[in-house]
């Protein structure tokens, strides 16, 4: 008896220890929800009244570069007194609490409630005060949310990649594509990748360029342009004889500078079209520094779908964009 007692008590101990082990995210459930759905815990008053006009003025604005106005983030808002079992999962939650001891600043967490997950709290003692720090902290909001959602997709991605034959020896990149595209052109360093959609189709470009292909104190918006729609002429041809990709010369693209890889990028977000015939849509385009091998990196996704949304489309688009590595 007192040899059984004492395996038992062992037992016991190791699993209290390894019990010990274990982080308290470890224990937390797995996050879930729709890319770019936000669970905006708020009362029913707040949300009906300028605060709720705040919050989709912030985060329900029209994305850069799309054709129609669509929204950053499909807004889901949720009482207070309803948020919680299955409703804390959400990936990204925006939480608003407003009363008489309420400090007004903005806090970012991480798994909160779930595994991953960011979560967003804007407090205050007033409408004006939650408002306030809204429309301040408006950025650093966005990016929390996005970063977070663009993690979510490319791990997604990556649960079942293409192999792109030719594109580490020619070019010299790794690039996270999900297994759905298929390579529709390889000509030298010109890389083509297509997927069919229900609609149309998502398309991705990547070519290099010469270092010094930009001149930076001309026109950049000018100067993609007359790269891109030179390539369009060259690779990407239309439905009929004599018709090719070029830029929408009506719709002004925005421009931007940001990193990628740790590298200094230009991206322009703009509406391309096809020169003689009547099919249009947007574009992401960057343009990396490669310093180390002396040229621009160019990897420009652009999606062709009539008559839909196409904010998700964009987005996948720019997750994979953004796995870039150059070696």
């Amino acid at each position: 008896m007192r040899k059984i007692f004492f395996f038992l008590s062992a037992v016991v101990l190791l699993s209290s220890c390894n019990g010990g082990n274990q982080s308290p995210q470890s224990l937390l459930p797995e996050s879930s929800g729709n890319i770019n759905n936000l669970s905006v815990v708020v009362s029913n008053e707040l949300w009906q009244g300028n605060v709720g006009e705040a919050i989709r003025n912030v985060l329900a604005s029209p994305v850069d570069g799309l054709p129609q106005d669509e929204p950053l983030f499909a807004l889901n808002q949720i009482p207070p007194q309803v948020f919680s079992g299955f409703a804390t999962k959400n990936r990204t939650v925006l939480k608003i609490e407003e009363g008489p001891n309420k400090e007004a600043g903005v806090k970012i967490a991480k798994n909160v409630f779930a595994l991953p997950q960011r979560v967003v709290l804007v407090s205050g003692t007033s409408d004006s005060e939650i408002i306030s720090q809204l429309e301040a902290n408006q950025q650093k909001i966005i990016e929390a949310f996005k970063n977070e959602e663009l993690k979510e997709k490319q791990r997604r991605i990556n649960l079942s990649p293409l192999k792109i034959e030719g594109l580490e020896s020619d070019l010299g990149l790794k690039l996270n594509v999900p297994s759905a595209y298929r390579i529709a052109k390889h000509e030298g360093k010109f890389f083509w990748l297509r997927k069919d959609i229900t609609t149309g189709t998502q398309n991705i470009m990547i070519y290099e360029l010469p270092l010094n292909a930009l001149k930076h104190n001309d026109s950049l918006v000018n100067q993609i342009i007359k790269i891109r729609d030179s390539i369009g002429q060259v690779h990407i041809p239309g439905p009929t004889e004599g018709t090719y990709m070029i830029t929408e010369k009506a719709y002004a693209p925005y421009l931007f500078h940001t990193t990628i890889d740790d590298k200094p990028t230009v991206e322009t977000k703009g509406i391309w079209d096809v020169k003689n015939a009547f099919m249009s849509g947007p574009f992401v385009n960057y343009m990396i520094e490669d310093k180390a091998n002396n040229r621009l990196v160019v990897i420009e996704g652009f999606t062709f779908a009539p008559s839909v949304s196409k904010r998700d489309y964009v987005f996948e688009l720019d997750a994979i964009m953004k796995s870039v590595k150059i070696e």
